[in-house]
C-alpha cells in the first residue's frame, strides 16, 4: 500500500503546445473563427474610449447636442458590437475545449483498454483515473484560457499602446512608469504558481490513488484495526496538497493587490501630469478623461496574461501526463490477422520462457517464471494444472490469453502460432472463471451477458438452468433484473460464482480455463459448483487449476508444475503409481489433512 513516486516522461513545452493543438483538427473552422475574432477584438475594443475622447472634446465642450446624440448612439452600437463579438469569442473557445476534451477522454480510455496488464500491475488505479479525468479536464484550460485568449490580450495590448502613443507620448510615458515593475511581478507570480500547481496535480493524483486503494482494501484495513495508520497516511498526502494551494493562494494574494497598487500610482501620475497638461493647453480634456479608461484596458490584460500563462501552463502540465499514458507502446500487440473461428482447442507449449519483467530482454532474465514449459492438451480433453505457489499455474493462463507476451518459445493453438490470431477473435474463444469473481454494478443479467446484445435473455435462462444456478436467480428480488451492488458485495461467494459460471456458457467458448474456481467455497456449495463444472467443461477443451482434488482427479491429464518447469504429467492413476512423487505426496497430504 505504499504510495510509489510517479515517473511522468517530461515533454518541451514546444512540443506540447504543437501536440495539443494537433487536437483541433477535427474543428478546425471553430479554431479559425476563434483566432480571426481574438484579432478583430483588439481594434474594436480601443474605439469605445477614443469616441468618449472625440465626444468630450467635440460634442460637449463644444455645446453639440445633434452630434452629443449621434455620438452616444455610435457608443451604444459599438458597446453592442464588441459584447456580440466577445459572446462569441467566448462560446466558441469554450465549445472547441469541451468537444476536444470530450474525444480526448475517449481516446484515453481506449488506449488503457488496449494496454497490458503489466500497466495496471505498476501503476495505481487513482493515477489512471486522476489522468483519464482530471488532467484532460484541466487541458480545457490551454483552449478556454490558453493562446488564443493570451493572443487576443497581447492584441489589445500593442492596439491601446499604439493610441496612447499617437494620442499623447508624453503622458503615455508617464503612465508607463510603474510598467516594469507591473511585469516584474507578473514573471514572478506566473513562476511561483506554476511550481504550486505541479505539486497539486501530483498531489491529487496520489490522494485519489491512496482513496482508491484503501476504499477497496477496506475489509482488510478493519479487520487488522489499521485505521489510524491509515489516517496518519492520508494526512500527509492531505498536508502536502494543502501546503500547495495555500502557496498558491499567497501568491495569488500578494501578486492581485499589488497590481491595483501599481494601476493606482499609474493613474495618480496621469492625474497629475495631465491636468497640469490641460491647464497649460497640452491636452485637450477628452484626452484626460480618456486615458483612464485606455489605462483600464492596459492594465486588466497585463493583470490576467499572468493569470492566463498559469492556466495554459496548469493544462499543459495535465497534457504532459496524458500524452504520457498515450505514448505508453506498452499495449497488446494486435498484428495477427487469422481470425479464430472454428476452433477446436488443440493447444501446444513449446519451450515457452516468460518473466512479468516485461522491459526485460531475454538475455537480462535468470529468473523465469516460466522456463522451457512445454506440454500439449488435445482439443476436448480436460488437463488440471497443480503446484505449489509461484509454480507458474496463473501465468499459464495470462499468456494463453495474452494479457502478457512470451519472451522465448511459441503457442499453438489448432497448429496456428497464438499471435498470428487476431486479437479479440480470440480472446473470444477463451472464457475464465476466476477465484475472485468481480461482479459490475447493474443487473444479474447484465453481468451475465456484459450487455452484450446478441446474447438473450432466453439464452441466459438456459445457461442458468444447465449450470445449476436458475433457482437462486428467481429467489432473488426482481431475479434477473436484480441491482447487483458494486463487486457483488450483496451475494455470497458461491452465488458470484454460479453467476461467473453462466457468464462463461453463454459466450460458448471453444477454450475453458478455471483459476482455482472453488477454493473459497464452502463443501455445501461445492457439490452446485461440481455440477456447473461438469457442465462447462463438457465437449470443451478445458484448463482446470484447484486445490481441492475433487475438483481435478477426474481430469483427462494432470501437469505438476514447480518453479515454471514440468515436474510431472499423467493421469491421477498414473502419477499416484510414482514413488515419492509429487503429486502423490500432494495427495496423500490432502488426505492426512482431512482425516
Amino acid at each position: 500500500m505504499n504510495q510509489k513516486k510517479e515517473n511522468i516522461r517530461t515533454y518541451s513545452d514546444t512540443k506540447l503546445l504543437k501536440r495539443i493543438y494537433r487536437l483541433t483538427d477535427n474543428y478546425r473552422q471553430v479554431f479559425i473563427l476563434a483566432a480571426f475574432l481574438s484579432v478583430i477584438l483588439a481594434p474594436v475594443s480601443i474605439i469605445r474610449p477614443y469616441l468618449v475622447q472625440y465626444t468630450v472634446d467635440n460634442h460637449i465642450i463644444i455645446p453639440d447636442n445633434e452630434g452629443l446624440m449621434i455620438m452616444i448612439a455610435l457608443l451604444c452600437a459599438t458597446l453592442m458590437l464588441e459584447g456580440v463579438l466577445a459572446y462569441i469569442f467566448t462560446y466558441s473557445t469554450g465549445w472547441l475545449g469541451q468537444s476536444i476534451i470530450r474525444d480526448l477522454r475517449v481516446k484515453v480510455f481506449n488506449h488503457i483498454n488496449s494496454l497490458r496488464l503489466s500497466y495496471f500491475d505498476r501503476t495505481p488505479i487513482g493515477t489512471s483515473t486522476t489522468r483519464t479525468i482530471n488532467d484532460i479536464e484541466t487541458i480545457n484550460s490551454v483552449f478556454s484560457e490558453g493562446v488564443i485568449t493570451i493572443i487576443a490580450d497581447i492584441l489589445t495590448l500593442v492596439f491601446v499602446l499604439g493610441i496612447m502613443f499617437y494620442t499623447s507620448w508624453p503622458l503615455t510615458l508617464v503612465c508607463l512608469t510603474t510598467l516594469p515593475l507591473l511585469i516584474w511581478s507578473s514573471i514572478w507570480f506566473k513562476e511561483s504558481v506554476k511550481k504550486s500547481f505541479e505539486i497539486i496535480r501530483s498531489q491529487v493524483s496520489k490522494m485519489n490513488a491512496f482513496l482508491q486503494e484503501r476504499i477497496s482494501g477496506m475489509r482488510i484495513v478493519q479487520i487488522f484495526n489499521a485505521e489510524q495508520r491509515e489516517w496518519d497516511k492520508f494526512e500527509k498526502i492531505n498536508q502536502t496538497y494543502t501546503k500547495a494551494n495555500i502557496r498558491s493562494i499567497f501568491y495569488y494574494a500578494v501578486f492581485f493587490p499589488v497590481v491595483e497598487i501599481l494601476s493606482a500610482a499609474s493613474l495618480g501620475l496621469m492625474v497629475w501630469y495631465g491636468t497640469s497638461a490641460v491647464l497649460k493647453s497640452e491636452l485637450t480634456l477628452g484626452v484626460l478623461v480618456a486615458f483612464p479608461l485606455y489605462l483600464g484596458m492596459l492594465f486588466r490584460p497585463v493583470r490576467m496574461l499572468a493569470d492566463k500563462f498559469n492556466s495554459l501552463q496548469m493544462g499543459m502540465v495535465a497534457a504532459n501526463r496524458v500524452f504520457e499514458i498515450l505514448d505508453n507502446d506498452k499495449n497488446v500487440a494486435n498484428n495477427g490477422s487469422h481470425p479464430a473461428t472454428n476452433l477446436k482447442g488443440d493447444i501446444v507449449f513449446e519451450d515457452v520462457y516468460f518473466t512479468y519483467d516485461q522491459d526485460k530482454s531475454a538475455s537480462e532474465i535468470s529468473n523465469w517464471t516460466l522456463n522451457g514449459l512445454s506440454f500439449s492438451l488435445d482439443s476436448g480433453k480436460t488437463m488440471a494444472i497443480v503446484g505449489s505457489t509461484g509454480a507458474g499455474k496463473t501465468t499459464i493462463i495470462n499468456i494463453l490469453n495474452r494479457f502478457y507476451e512470451i519472451h522465448k518459445g511459441k503457442i499453438f493453438i489448432d497448429g496456428t502460432e497464438l499471435r498470428d490470431y487476431e486479437l479479440f477473435s480470440l480472446r473470444k474463444q477463451i472464457a475464465i472463471v476466476l477465484q475472485d469473481v468481480f461482479l459490475f454494478s447493474g443487473t444479474v443479467f447484465e453481468n451475465i451477458t456484459l450487455k452484450d446484445p446478441n446474447i438473450s435473455l432466453e439464452q441466459v435462462i438456459d445457461a442458468s438452468k444447465m449450470i445449476g444456478a436458475h433457482e437462486f436467480i428467481m429467489r432473488l428480488p426482481c431475479d434477473y433484473n436484480y441491482q447487483v451492488m458494486e463487486r457483488g458485495a450483496t451475494l455470497s461467494m458461491g452465488q458470484r460464482q454460479l453467476i461467473s459460471f453462466v457468464r462463461a456458457l453463454v459466450f460458448n467458448p471453444k477454450i475453458l480455463i478455471l483459476d482455482e474456481a472453488t477454493s473459497a467455497i464452502d463443501p455445501e456449495t461445492e457439490g452446485i459448483i461440481q455440477h456447473a463444472i461438469e457442465k462447462l467443461i463438457e465437449k470443451r477443451t478445458s484448463i482446470i487449476i484447484a486445490h481441492r482434488l475433487s475438483t481435478i482427479q477426474h481430469a483427462d491429464s494432470i501437469l505438476v508444475l514447480d518453479k515454471g518447469k514440468v515436474l510431472e504429467t499423467g493421469t491421477h492413476a498414473e502419477l499416484m503409481k510414482v514413488d515419492n512423487g509429487f503429486y502423490r505426496d500432494l495427495v496423500e497430504t490432502a488426505y492426512a489433512q482431512a482425516e
